[in-house]
């Protein structure tokens, strides 16, 4: 059984991913487009390959010491409002790539995104098949945000986030919305909800005729953004948080957990990823 399980090796999208390469979904989308290759042959989903195959994406090998780089890392990012979560910008706009520590092998991952104008909670991962499994809708994990409404709110207006509400891309919901302060016309509720659809908190309160003018992540699943980490900082999870994470994902490997520098130790220099085209 050892035999066959080594010459099958294990699908490339996987293998790509847990070297840090990028989510196994997107990994997908780049075997789709014919930019990885196995030993010179454009590769197909569900292709297996080994530490003994020749891989490649657009053109550039990915070495074998990549591939075969074990440590896995997460760590947690408090993002500031006005950076954005890609590597390259056109605009010119602050990353929140900028602010990472550099890994040993492999790049980050960010599990999910946050809008320009959001702040809060960002985890990031060198691990593709984690950073899959944390972002799919099946794993129904919760995300908390702490949201800031304009105008008034109403009982009416906060049984109908509940109950559910019609989007351009579908219905949703809030699983949760809870008062937590405010006066005026800035009132600040702390609502909860099972998916990360593009700018979904903010357009569930347009729905009900509320406008949001700050939002912020403040847990995702059974993470939380602590007052440690200041705005613009990072940390690596606890060992209980690591434990959590990944039962939460449903991986149960032996793979080892690295360790990285304090928090802010340094500052990684923008620097595009020869595998950012087309992202």
């Amino acid at each position: 059984m050892k035999k066959k399980a080594e010459v099958q090796g294990e699908r490339l999208q996987k293998l790509l991913a847990n070297a840090g390469m990028g989510s196994r979904r997107q990994i997908e989308g780049w075997i789709r487009e014919g930019r990885v290759q196995i030993n010179g042959v454009d590769a197909k989903l569900g292709d297996r390959a080994t530490l003994r195959d020749r891989i490649s994406v657009d053109g550039r090998p990915v070495s074998g010491k990549k591939l075969a780089a074990n440590e896995r890392h997460v760590i947690l990012y408090n993002k500031p409002e006005g950076e954005v979560v890609t590597r390259n910008d056109p605009e010119g706009r602050r990353t929140v790539f900028q602010r990472l520590p550099k890994l040993p092998q492999g790049r980050w991952i960010a599990v999910g995104r946050l809008d320009v104008n959001s702040a809060g909670l960002l985890l990031f991962t060198n691990d593709g098949e984690l950073a899959n499994r944390l972002m799919h809708p099946r794993q129904l994990i919760e995300r908390e945000y702490a949201v800031r409404v304009h105008g008034r709110v109403s009982e009416d207006m906060l049984r109908q986030l509940v109950n559910g509400v019609t989007l351009e891309d579908g219905p949703a919901r809030f699983e949760e919305v809870v008062f937590s302060g405010g006066e005026a016309s800035n009132q600040w509720y702390h609502v909860v909800l099972m998916e990360g659809r593009k700018r979904e908190v903010r357009r569930m309160w347009e729905a009900v005729g509320a406008v949001v003018n700050r939002l912020k992540r403040v847990r995702y699943g059974p993470i939380i953004l602590d007052s440690r980490v200041k705005s613009g900082m990072w940390r690596e999870l606890e060992k209980d948080e690591k434990k959590d994470l990944l039962r939460i994902a449903g991986i149960r490997d032996k793979r080892p957990w690295g360790t990285l520098k304090r928090p802010g130790a340094r500052i990684n220099k923008a620097r595009p990823s020869p595998w950012a085209r087309k992202n």
